[in-house]
């Protein structure tokens, strides 16, 4: 688990094929990693990788085809730049929100325009994952803890002060940058949760419906 507070801006050093996956070297200047050992977790750009190898200024990460297929990773060339969180331990403040390191889809930057010392950016979602986002909720992205400001549709807007700019990766975003989502863990549990019974059968991926709610008794008969 992670807190979404990123603590280091990494860089991406090689990629070394492994048998029909991949092999990343991160430069991880910045990050603490004295106490660190070969099976620890680290997110990198939000994915929670597994740590294989330390080096004397960062470390190795084996990414099965699997995460290069629904993360960014996948598309990263030597010298992007990271970010960087390691795992939450209960001495570590929890100034995000609670982050699995599991991305749930790949988003897009659609605008990026100033307002006052603060960025503005309005970054589009898979319309799978639309349902997740609320206004004033949060949701991590490549790795950040960040608050919904405006949804509409699987559209949704940030605010991003200048502090978060300058810690993160999100300086360079422009128009066209793709990044890794990982929605509110809330509320992916409680969308199973609510289905009750019904999740054990084949269709229940189709999530909350409102014939589901008024059964549940979320509505009132005759809304």
């Amino acid at each position: 688990m992670f807190t979404g507070i990123i603590q280091a801006i990494g860089t991406l050093e090689g990629r070394e094929p492994r048998g029909g996956d991949v092999r990343l070297w991160v430069r991880a200047e910045g990050l603490p990693l004295a106490e660190a050992s070969p099976g620890d977790s680290i997110a990198t750009n939000g994915v929670c990788l597994t740590v294989v190898e330390l080096t004397t200024d960062g470390y190795a990460a084996d990414v099965s085809n699997e995460s290069l297929a629904l993360t960014t990773l996948g598309g990263l060339q030597p010298g992007a730049p990271l970010n960087l969180e390691t795992a939450l331990t209960l001495r570590t403040p929890l100034g995000g929100h609670l982050v699995s390191g599991h991305v749930d889809g790949i988003g897009e930057v659609l605008e990026r325009r100033s307002d006052g010392r603060s960025v503005r950016f309005t970054l589009e979602a898979p319309a799978a994952l639309a349902r997740y986002i609320a206004a004033k909720g949060s949701i991590c992205v490549d790795g950040a803890s960040l608050t919904v400001n405006r949804v509409e549709g699987s559209r949704f807007q940030l605010n991003v002060v200048p502090h978060t700019l300058e810690q993160t990766i999100m300086a360079g975003y422009r128009a066209g940058t793709r990044v890794n989502l990982e929605v509110d863990l809330v509320a992916r549990y409680l969308e199973r949760l609510l289905l009750g019974e019904r999740a054990a059968e084949p269709d229940a991926g189709s999530g909350v419906t409102l014939e589901l709610l008024a059964r549940s008794g979320f509505l009132k008969h005759g809304s």
